[in-house]
């Protein structure tokens, strides 16, 4: 196998073209029987494969560095710098991650999760290697779908004024995890598309380089200028208008070719963009007839591409989904915004069902979150559905033009929480901190299937804007016979005893009931309160409370900095609750991937590690 010859970085660079050819087809299937095991990122990766080892052939790494754009298409690129027996445990916990992650190898040169931040990125390490007078190649890889998201233009205007080499090679397949939409993605279709830009190229490259004696030396200096035969046919183009070098388009399969055009823009003192064509999947034809179910995948067979994890019951996603399409029948002024992620978060329906009132914003939060304000301050009803991780992004644009006027905007915060192989950059761990504290902002977690049923109901009569937060996968449907009608900021009373209180919120609620039983099977006396409102505090119905229980614990699957207990502590001290307070949270750290339940062992939100912590406290405060 050629690919046994891959054991550190550059080692590609010792192969020749017909051994190349033989890597990438050994790089696919490697990956292929992986990602079917484990799960992970996978049409992404298999269409970038010859891209990645085209830029590991024109560049020198860990010396030279390459930022990549999102990074969940950096498989090839761990393989080629020596991680390739590791890979059996990736994105497992304790094993290496499925994005890029500065901790894991100096070959990784940024860590990256979230879209359009590797030329930001990539332009500051250019700056920093000019600044201190070193001398080696940048380049940042961007996808076509991230430069629907305005930071990357930010970024592509101070890129124009470089004036040393800077590289962005733009990864074009035409897709984010869903089809792209709007005006950049017509614009690069054209430059894919455009028939007589590359004939005629072709051919007037062909009849000059027939001129005896200088007909060669002319082709290459009309290519290697900016005022190119690309600008005689295409004028004006976008990239070109940004002050940027434009190279392409080249074609993300052909190795050679693609080394070629790299080494001309390393030759060029000035941010260059090279404009490289892929498609999503590649070499794999179920990824590559539906790639974006093929984004991110659990483990699947290969010969069939059908998933081997058995779906029996319904996820939070399902639920809202249905849902959101029955309350849209009934309201004509409801509509779904979704940032590039229609599947994800369970738009697709309701796309399908109301097309007028779909609106698919592109990877870009920010923007998604005014338009909503905007649709709101004209009468609609606009849901923003968007994962937590993501709507970290808006935080801005949630305050300003959503709650400061108070604008009925709901967001439908999917993968709340804990999310398991993704990791630290994808972890759903700040929202409910960094949603209360925004005065105006109603914040919302569900225990069950039902209650986000009845919340998004409850939403659609709402006055102002309001977050519902709900975690990744199967829909708990338990406790169904607690299901008390919501009432604007009122808890719900599911056991009232004494002694001790759990008062837990969204997906803690389930673990709640498992303590109380294990509690309860130990001869204590627990009562169990389902928070539901994060913000505003039920205070009415912990008055009621305080003097009957000599412990209240806390429980959300949030970070303890700014969540839940927290301000469940400070009113506590504020109203002189004489109750001790046990926080269970999330420790205020950044949490690694692997599977769910496995993390919430790790950081002690689990059921036993809950009634572990109770006990100990229960039992210092006896020894006192």
């Amino acid at each position: 196998m050629v690919l046994e010859k891959i054991n550190q970085p550059n080692d590609i660079k010792k192969l020749n073209q017909d051994e190349l050819v033989i890597l990438a087809d050994e790089i696919r299937q490697f990956i292929l029987e992986i990602i079917g095991k484990n799960g992970g990122h996978l049409a992404s990766n298999l269409g970038v494969v010859e891209l990645t080892m085209a830029l590991h052939l024109a560049f020198r790494l860990p010396e030279d560095k390459i930022v990549w754009d999102v990074g969940h298409q950096s498989y090839t690129h761990k393989i080629l710098t020596g991680r390739r027996e590791d890979f059996d445990d990736i994105r497992c916990y304790g094993g290496i991650s499925g994005f890029p992650n500065r901790k894991e190898s100096v070959c990784d040169a940024f860590n990256t999760g979230h879209s359009s931040t590797s030329v930001s990125a990539a332009l500051g390490l250019a700056q920093a290697r000019d600044l201190m007078g070193q001398n080696h190649f940048v380049v940042a890889v961007i996808g076509d779908g991230a430069l629907t998201g305005g930071m990357a233009y930010e970024a592509l205007n101070n890129a124009s004024q470089m004036k040393k080499n800077f590289i962005i090679v733009l990864n074009d397949n035409n897709m984010s995890i869903s089809e792209n939409i709007g005006g950049i993605s017509r614009a690069l279709g054209n430059l894919r598309t455009a028939p007589r830009y590359n004939e005629l190229k072709e051919n007037i490259s062909t009849a000059l380089s027939q001129i005896p004696g200088i007909g060669n030396q002319l082709v290459g200096q009309i290519s290697r200028t900016k005022s190119g035969l690309k600008q005689l046919v295409i004028p004006g183009m976008i990239f070109e208008d940004m002050d940027l070098t434009y190279l392409g388009p080249v074609d993300g399969y052909d190795i050679p070719a693609m080394v070629n055009t790299l080494e001309e823009a390393k030759r060029l003192n000035r941010a260059v963009l090279v404009h490289v064509l892929t498609k999503k999947g590649k070499g794999y034809r179920p990824a590559e007839r539906h790639p974006e179910h093929f984004h991110g995948v659990g483990s699947f067979d290969i010969a069939t591409g059908k998933s081997l994890t058995p779906k029996t019951e319904p996820t939070y996603t399902d639920v809202f989904s249905k849902v959101f399409c029955h309350m849209a029948e009934r309201d004509p002024k409801i509509v779904g915004i979704t940032a590039a992620m229609p599947e994800g978060t369970g738009l697709k329906k309701f796309h399908q069902q109301f097309p007028d009132r779909f609106f698919d914003v592109g990877i870009a939060e920010q923007h998604g979150v005014t338009f909503a304000a905007g649709l709101a301050a004209g009468g609609m009803k606009p849901y923003f559905c968007v994962y937590s991780s993501f709507l970290q992004r808006a935080f801005d644009q949630t305050i300003h033009d959503v709650c400061i006027q108070n604008l009925n905007v709901t967001f439908a915060i999917d993968r709340a929480g804990l999310v398991g192989s993704d990791g630290e950059t994808h972890q759903g761990l700040f929202d409910l901190s960094f949603l209360s504290l925004i005065p105006g902002m109603t914040v919302m977690a569900p225990k069950n299937c039902y209650e986000l049923a009845d919340m998004l109901r409850f939403s659609a009569e709402h006055e102002g804007a309001m977050a519902i937060r709900y975690p990744r996968g199967t829909a708990c449907s338990r406790m169904k016979e607690y299901r008390a009608p919501i009432e604007y900021g009122k808890a719900e009373c599911m056991f009232r005893e004494r002694d001790i209180l759990l008062l837990a919120i969204g997906s803690m609620v389930e673990t709640a009931w498992d303590v109380r039983e294990k509690l309860k099977a130990d001869g204590y006396h627990v009562s169990l309160v389902n928070a539901r409102f994060a913000a505003p505090l039920d205070e009415e119905i912990l008055e009621r409370l305080a003097d009957s229980h000599d412990l209240l614990v806390t429980m959300e699957e949030n970070v303890c900095s700014g969540g839940f207990g927290e301000h469940v502590a400070a009113l506590s001290e504020e109203k002189d609750w004489h109750w001790k307070v046990l926080s269970v949270a999330i420790p205020n750290q950044y949490v690694e991937h692997g599977s769910v339940s496995i993390l919430k062992k790790q950081i002690g939100i689990d059921v036993d590690s809950v009634y572990k912590k109770i006990k100990k406290c229960l039992e210092n405060e006896v020894q006192r």
